[in-house]
């Protein structure tokens, strides 16, 4: 393995490459042409790292493809870096500029490399979560008539479903927690009013396309975006359908939350109601538009508090 340190600042059209101790700086096109001739530099170069920026989706297609070519790389929260770079007395900031300091950074802190994350597990264990919460809903619904000895046998067991639920719970926010794309995701989602980590865990393992597709191009991924439905002169209502159940299901319950939390979807709700909306019609509106404040959100890496504007 070789000794230099990759850094890369990322943007939309565009990498920018640094190695520590160098001033050359390398530009890239941040599509799968560029991807692919920095990643053919770097099997011939054989770095000691290369580190970058979890920018919120604009590094999945470099990052799959270093994974890929099983070169050491990690992500790395862009606080952290800013941090150091204000540290080392480096406040002017251009791609160029941050590619160096990333650079640096990888140098100085030299952080595990770490393979592309699997979702598969976090699937698996959401599957896990949504049968306890099945499971624990079942008995509570036997409870109704049965005598008092198989009451208490049925409690037992709620009891220790229950339990199972928690630790799964703790599982999930424990994989998501190791993971610094991850993690990062999940802070950013988790700042909107009503937004939780079942939902935020689900978009993760579930939705990567989110924050790479317009605002019409998710809502019919999910399933949340209305179709017509009309033949001649019959006009029917529009619904929706298709789409992922499972983030659906998620949001659904989300939004319900953020209906009462969240002033933006609060007005929103109201307002669709005021109007003569059915409470379904509007509850389904506001799934989109929270859907699509997300998908902004992790887009521009802009947490919920900035979003308001």
């Amino acid at each position: 393995m070789g000794k230099e340190y990759i850094g890369i600042d990322i943007s939309k059209d565009s990498l920018d490459v640094a190695i520590h101790g160098k001033t050359k700086i390398t530009r890239y096109s941040n599509d799968r042409s560029g991807i692919k001739k920095l990643c053919d530099m770097l099997v011939e170069m054989k770095p000691a790292l290369v580190v970058f920026e979890a920018t919120g989706g604009f590094e999945i297609p470099l990052y799959v493809s270093l994974d890929k070519a099983q070169l050491p790389a990690t992500p790395v929260n862009p606080r952290q870096v800013r941090d150091f770079a204000r540290s080392t007395g480096k406040l002017a900031k251009t791609d160029a500029l941050d590619a160096v300091v990333i650079a640096h950074f990888g140098y100085a802190i030299q952080p595990e490399p770490h393979p592309l994350p699997d979702t598969q597990e976090l699937k698996i264990l959401q599957n896990r979560r949504s049968q306890l919460i099945d499971m624990i809903t079942a008995e509570t619904n036997r409870l109704r008539g049965m005598p008092k000895s198989v009451k208490q046998r049925i409690r037992a067991h709620i009891s220790w479903l229950q339990e199972e639920l928690a630790n799964t719970d703790h599982e999930l926010h424990e994989m998501i927690q190791k993971d610094p794309v991850w993690k990062a995701k999940d802070k950013l989602l988790q700042s909107v009013p009503g937004v939780g980590p079942v939902l935020s865990s689900t978009l993760i393992s579930r939705l990567s396309e989110l924050g790479n597709l317009n605002r019409k191009e998710i809502a019919a991924l999910v399933g949340v975006a209305p179709f017509n439905r009309d033949s001649g002169g019959f006009h029917g209502r529009r619904s929706i359908w298709g789409g992922r159940a499972k983030v659906r299901k998620a949001l659904y319950m989300a939004t319900i939350s953020a209906s009462r939390f969240n002033p933006v979807i609060r007005e929103f709700y109201q307002r669709l109601l005021a109007a003569g909306k059915l409470k379904k019609v509007a509850l389904t509106a506001c799934m989109r538009r929270l859907l699509t404040i997300l998908n902004a959100m992790v887009k521009h890496d802009t947490p919920w508090y900035y979003s308001l504007s």
